[in-house]
């Protein structure tokens, strides 16, 4: 028999904890969408946009990390590139693989949408360096990335 317990799914403490991570992510979604809003994007656009600004992807890669078909990014950038926002071009690694890529409006427009976060900055920086080391470790804990 362990010595070690585990806290029961219920323990008042978890259910606490799980509620406060629920207001979180509540609380960042709406931002993100007004964020979006403003600049007449859906929220699965502008994170799309915003993950291109990082680096140009392939459609597999941009499923992968929105958790969906390749076919509903393909809508979804065949939307942002007709707005002018994002553009299809060549993988140098290998030209049958087609990258999207954000045009010089649409970096603009990640740029702004990032800038206009402020409710997960702004906690954030309350908190010291030392701490928000900790949380991260502890969020990539929970999500089974230990690193």
């Amino acid at each position: 028999m362990s010595t070690t317990t585990r806290p029961a799914r219920s323990d008042p403490l978890t259910l606490e904890v799980v509620d406060l991570i629920g207001s979180v992510v509540a609380r960042y979604h709406q931002e993100y969408e007004q964020a979006a809003g403003r600049h007449a994007l859906t929220g699965a656009q502008a994170r799309i946009l915003s993950l291109l600004a990082i680096e140009p992807l392939p459609m597999r890669r941009i499923a992968r990390a929105m958790k969906c078909e390749p076919s509903n990014v393909t809508g979804i950038i065949d939307r942002l590139e007709a707005r002018g926002l994002v553009e299809r071009r060549p993988d140098p690694a290998d030209r049958r693989v087609k990258l999207a890529a954000p045009t010089r409006e649409g970096a603009r427009t990640a740029r702004s949408l990032r800038d206009s976060l402020d409710f997960a900055r702004e906690p954030l920086a309350g908190l010291s360096r030392q701490e928000r080391m900790m949380l991260r470790g502890l969020l990539r804990r929970m999500l089974g990335e230990d690193s």
